[in-house]
């Protein structure tokens, strides 16, 4: 045994060694990891440069707002009132980009737009009567849908001469407006008239084919905008958070609620909930094997043989089998045997688990101020992605538009030598220098403008972007994490408590872990980034060589996602033990994540099992508080439940899923949260109960600092008398 202990030292560094002046978080400390630290500062600024930059050459109006073919935005200016842009022929959009495409990148496809205020709801097309000498143009036209600076009553103009001239739309179909573009309602064109065909099309139905993969969408049943408007479901969603919010609020004030007192609770009932899940896991499975049994005992005397089946894709052909069930008998008895051996052999270290976690409960109660540190970590989260978005917003709109003269119909005439290469301004340009020869000619916007050493480097700038991102937010949680750390650290090496606590442990450990150890904490937070960085340049490589289906590369891609997916979960355990070694000793990030990680090495078996123990706990807690007001909320805004004096009528409300969505997401949250700083405190005690076993014997000298329940089940006792 004593040769074992040897060797384990030899391989995962010797046992921490008794120091009389140490008594918790150490007071004397000094900056560390100085050079990350300025490096995390200098990626900073950049930051800040990036998005000024970004906000000054950025327009984010070209995302937002829809732009007419002249370049005018549709709901702001001249054009405030009319929010949405109409497309005069859909068919052009297939020659270039689908509108979908054109709604999220600001393209937009080679026809005639303009700004509506509502977009059409009925087929209409040009009938042959219109065509005729003694037709009057304005009598199948209308104006709300013609070029603005067309005049429609005092044209002499004919309708042919307007349709070339691409000052009048030549049909039109029911559209809805989704992202400010009134796009067709796929499901409306299994309904187009018989007699709603386009020249070049020999049937509707081909007419609304065309229409279909203009519009990005090939699947004929399909809807491209769902068969209702997003804008009514959104005003209906507003609503019902304006009718409800308050009782929402409650859901989630109760969520809160129910969070603390499990924690609180867990105090007194952790062992009962701890063996409770335990026993009812093998309870489980010695059913499982009866069912077997008794299944297997059915079908034994079958002639049908497994051999007999051979393969299928019908599972149920199997479970009329014996050797099915037979097979499954042996692998429930197998893993059942294994759960019992290893709730044999550690029953001790389970109960040192339960008891970690008792004290855990109890730090918990002593320090409520943990519980709202949480709150600043989400606001600077939130800050964080609000400026990630923000920049890529405007570094996405950076560079001013770039118009080309394109034909509309270019297979005609002089339209066949217009390339695309000649420049343009749509607020001046005249279609009549193009008349005699290309009457289809149209200012068309190509893309943004990449002159110029800022606009060549946009797409630096967003990775640049994502990689500051990542950064900020890893850094942040690890200050939360340092932070917690310290705070839970004074709490168990307190020898009496708690008398002994310092006052304000968590602010003293906000301001350490700020004033010493941010290069620390950027250095492990910059690790994590590059991983993280890996694993998205990964998953955009497996989207892409998705459709070149090559299957020798995707089996690479996978086998690579996986392993870095290891390595980020592995690396996030490590700096989470490295932050609680930094926010006891105050050493540099190297050295605490070596420290902690032959710390837990050392003591392996238990590491294993406090951890699934913990997980076991939080995960029965989390579903307690979800999935409880979940329900409660369920009932509630479904009428089930109703208030005295009817202060609340379901009726009221649009969709009552809405707020039953909000109170359960609100909720997990809540409880994340809540659940994140105890488990927090579970390893941070973790660490110092195995520090207190080395580093003391329990003599005069050198006393334990552990509670008396922890002695008890080690075997273990002070010399001196131990106040909890």
């Amino acid at each position: 045994m004593g040769k074992k202990s040897e060797d384990s030292d030899s391989e995962y560094g010797e046992a921490a060694q008794y120091d009389p002046t140490f008594n918790g978080p150490i007071r004397n400390r000094s900056c560390t990891d100085v050079i990350c630290c300025a490096l995390f500062m200098a990626a900073i600024a950049g930051y800040l440069v990036v998005g000024m930059l970004a906000w000054l050459y950025g327009d984010p109006r070209h995302v937002l707002y829809p732009r007419n073919s002249t370049g005018m935005f549709c709901g702001l200016g001249l054009n405030k009132e009319k929010t949405s842009v109409f497309y005069f022929d859909l068919i052009k959009c297939v020659t270039a980009t689908n509108v979908m495409a054109a709604a999220l990148n600001g393209l937009q496809c080679p026809t005639t737009q303009v700004c509506v205020k509502e977009c059409p709801s009925e087929f209409r097309i040009l009938p042959l009567q219109a065509y005729l000498p003694t037709a009057r143009a304005k009598d199948f036209f209308q104006q709300e849908y013609c070029v603005p600076s067309f005049n429609l009553a005092e044209s002499d103009l004919s309708a042919r001469d307007i349709i070339d001239k691409g000052l009048c739309p030549y049909f039109y179909i029911p559209t809805t407006s989704v992202l400010g573009r009134c796009l067709p309602s796929i499901g409306s064109l299994n309904k187009i008239p018989n007699d709603f065909v386009l020249p070049g099309m020999s049937s509707s139905n081909e007419t609304a084919d065309a229409i279909r993969n203009a519009t990005g969408d090939r699947q004929s049943d399909s809807d491209l905008v769902t068969g209702f408007s997003l804008e009514e479901v959104g005003v209906r969603i507003f609503e019902d958070f304006a009718s409800s919010w308050h009782w929402i609020l409650i859901g989630l004030l109760i969520a809160m609620l129910l969070s603390l007192l499990f924690l609180l609770l867990l105090r007194f009932t952790a062992a009962v909930i701890v063996w409770v899940l335990i026993v009812g896991v093998l309870v489980v499975g010695a059913y499982g094997i009866w069912h077997c049994y008794w299944e297997y005992d059915n079908f034994k005397t079958s002639a049908l043989k497994i051999s007999d089946v051979g393969f299928t894709t019908d599972f149920s052909v199997y479970l009329q089998v014996g050797e099915t069930w037979l097979a499954f008998l042996i692998i429930l008895c197998v893993v059942e045997a294994i759960l019992i051996l290893l709730l044999i052999f550690l029953r001790k270290r389970i109960l040192i688990a339960i008891a970690l976690i008792k004290e855990s409960s109890k730090a918990v109660g002593h320090m409520m101020s943990s519980l709202v540190y949480p709150l600043l970590t989400f606001v600077l989260l939130v800050v964080c992605v609000v400026y990630w978005g923000v920049t890529a917003l405007y570094l996405a709109t950076s560079g001013s538009p770039v118009y080309r003269v394109v034909a509309l119909n270019s297979s005609t005439g002089a339209c066949q030598s217009i390339d695309g290469t000649e420049s343009c301004d749509p607020l001046v340009f005249n279609s009549s220098v193009f008349e005699s020869t290309c009457p289809s000619a149209r200012c068309i916007f190509i893309n943004y403008n990449n002159e110029g050493l800022f606009q060549r480097n946009l797409f630096n700038l967003q990775i640049y972007n994502v990689l500051a991102f990542l950064w900020c937010v890893n850094f942040v949680l690890a200050l939360g994490q340092c932070t917690l750390a310290g705070a839970f650290a004074s709490y168990y090496w307190a020898f009496s408590k708690p008398s002994d606590i310092p006052m304000f442990p968590v602010s003293q450990s906000f301001i350490r872990s700020l004033r010493y150890h941010v290069g620390s904490l950027a250095f492990g937070a910059l690790i994590l980034t590059l991983v993280q960085f890996i694993r998205i340049v990964l998953e955009y490589l497996d989207h892409k060589f998705r459709a070149v289906q090559n299957g020798c590369a995707r089996f690479i891609l996978c086998c690579l996602k996986c392993c870095f997916w290891c390595l980020e979960k592995f690396i996030k355990f490590l700096n989470r033990n490295a932050y609680i070694m930094i926010a006891i000793y105050g050493k540099n990030f190297c050295v605490s994540a070596k420290n902690a990680f032959k710390l837990l090495m050392r003591n392996i078996v238990r590491v294993v099992v406090l951890d699934k123990v913990t997980d076991l706990l939080l995960f029965f807690g989390k579903l307690l508080v979800v999935g409880g007001v979940g329900v409660l909320a369920f009932y509630f805004f479904s009428g089930r439940i109703r208030m005295p004096n009817d202060t609340f009528n379901s009726q009221q409300l649009n969709y009552y899923w809405v707020p039953i969505i909000t109170v359960v997401v609100g909720a997990y949250l809540i409880a994340h949260g809540f659940f994140n700083v105890y488990n927090m405190c579970v390893d941070t005690l973790f660490l110092c109960f195995l520090e207190d076993l080395e580093r003391n014997d329990g003599s005069v000298e050198k006393p334990y600092y552990m509670s008396r329940n922890l002695m008890k089940i080690l075997n273990k006792k002070n010399k001196v008398p131990k106040k909890d």
